[in-house]
């Protein structure tokens, strides 16, 4: 038997089909967006985990890599809503929620939604707002639902935030507070294309935007069917107790003054069963968790002073910790 093969066990009933029916969509929404990103599969697979994790996503990057065309084309390869707001200093918290306005007419208030209210939710250079209206997205993003004027309005599934934020040490940019950081589920980074895919990039968005040829490939139906199945991927008892001790290790790591918290333990767990659904699998192995603890885990957590001097990265940490922690065994 196979080591993966060890950890579809304790009696679940995986589902063959469904995951198979998983991969087939997948793969048409995977190979749509990739006709506009070119030369990242892991970047767009990375898109898709989230999405199907029913997460949010932060990609953090130099300006003109792709971040906002990454996320334009998922919207696109999926025929859902699609919102973008473009975060600047004089930003309110209303202009994401939404607000009620008076009609003198009928006497009475109505409320006009914002640009949150939609399946997929582009904040592009979230970063150029302040905290207070960044913090605007912090109750969507957690419980799926805004409240505004005393009136609770719940957000349709599948809900999805995808921000992209420039380097903080760039002008004119804000640091996104610890909660907001939290609520994202990854954070990934574009990077720059290889020589080739930089030189297929003239001739393909020379003269139009690739945008333009991209029909959707799936549709929010088949979204939430894809979540729920995702949602019940096998995950054996070893594997949550590995997820446990990594996010545990980052809270007493000295190089860390600040380690991951519960939520991220959860998100974890929940990228890792879609990790494992696009692999075609029905249960979830270690190289999952492994895969996933940089993207998971690296952008919550803040260095101690001294691994500041030493020019270490979060980065770096986090993969240190999944080097030494030991692989688990299937129960």
């Amino acid at each position: 038997m196979s080591l993966d093969a060890r950890y579809d066990t304790n009696g679940f009933d995986g589902r063959p089909s469904h995951t198979g029916g998983v991969l087939v969509v997948a793969d048409q929404i995977r190979r749509a967006v990739e006709t506009v990103i070119e030369g990242k599969p892991e970047v767009v697979r990375m898109a898709l985990t989230v999405l199907l994790a029913e997460g949010h996503l932060l990609i953090e990057d130099i300006p003109g890599v792709g971040k906002t065309m990454l996320a334009k084309a998922l919207g696109r390869a999926v025929d859902c809503s699609v919102q973008r707001v473009q975060f600047t200093p004089d930003l309110l918290p209303s202009d994401i929620t939404g607000v009620s306005v008076y009609h003198q007419e009928r006497h009475e208030f109505e409320f006009n939604p914002g640009p949150v209210f939609a399946n997929i939710v582009l904040g592009d250079e979230i970063n150029r707002a302040s905290p207070k209206t960044q913090s605007a997205l912090l109750e969507c993003m957690e419980e799926m639902q805004v409240s505004v004027d005393g009136e609770t309005r719940r957000l349709e599934r599948p809900f999805m935030v995808i921000a992209t934020q420039n380097p903080t040490d760039m002008e004119g940019t804000y640091p996104l507070p610890e909660a907001q950081r939290d609520r994202f589920m990854a954070r990934i980074s574009v990077g720059y294309p290889t020589p080739q895919a930089e030189l297929d990039m003239i001739d393909t968005h020379g003269a139009l935007s690739p945008l333009d040829g991209l029909a959707p490939v799936a549709d929010t139906a088949e979204i939430r069917a894809m979540v729920a199945h995702v949602q019940t991927i096998h995950v054996a008892p070893g594997i949550r107790r590995y997820a446990v001790d990594l996010v545990s290790a980052t809270r007493t790591a000295p190089e860390l003054r600040l380690g991951a918290s519960p939520r991220a333990t959860l998100h974890l767990i929940r990228a890792a069963r879609a990790y494992a659904a696009l692999e075609g699998r029905a249960y979830v192995v270690p190289d999952d968790v492994q895969a996933l603890a940089v993207p998971v885990l690296a952008h919550r957590l803040l260095l101690a002073p001294e691994a500041h001097m030493e020019r270490r990265t979060t980065e770096h940490i986090v993969s240190d910790l999944v080097a030494r922690l030991p692989i688990p065994g299937p129960r």
